[in-house]
């Protein structure tokens, strides 16, 4: 059996400085630690129970296998909080079938942000 004992998720954006400004600018992720020098010098943010590590660069467009995903405890709040910093905001928030509310947004080089939240009412919160 593998033993994970931490966990991080390494992004190798286009542009080092805009993705660094995306997510510990406009997000307000904090930032865990950080290495190296230069335009592409490593940055690890915090990100819930994981991180996230912004370092190198690369040439290579956003895949759609990437997707992020970020709970947040207010979606309404979240999406008028980026929209006003100017991030770009794929879709509002949405009450899902599921239960569920989701918005999406994108990072410089268009990597998927799923940004959700738990409603009190939601059987992840309360069973009755």
């Amino acid at each position: 059996m593998v033993h994970v004992l931490s966990s991080r998720v390494l992004l190798r954006p286009r542009d080092p400085d805009a993705s660094r400004a995306f997510y510990g600018g406009a997000l307000g992720l904090a930032v865990y630690r950080e290495f190296g020098t230069g335009p592409e010098r490593g940055t690890v943010y915090f990100l819930g129970g994981g991180f996230l590590e912004v370092s190198g660069r690369s040439d290579a467009e956003a895949t759609p296998t990437l997707q992020l995903w970020m709970q947040v405890e207010d979606c309404a709040a979240a999406h008028a909080e980026l929209a006003a910093r100017g991030v770009r905001v794929l879709r509002e928030p949405v009450r899902e079938p599921w239960g569920l509310i989701e918005m999406w947004i994108a990072d410089p080089d268009g990597h998927r942000i799923v940004l959700t939240e738990v409603p009190a009412d939601h059987p992840l919160r309360y069973r009755p």
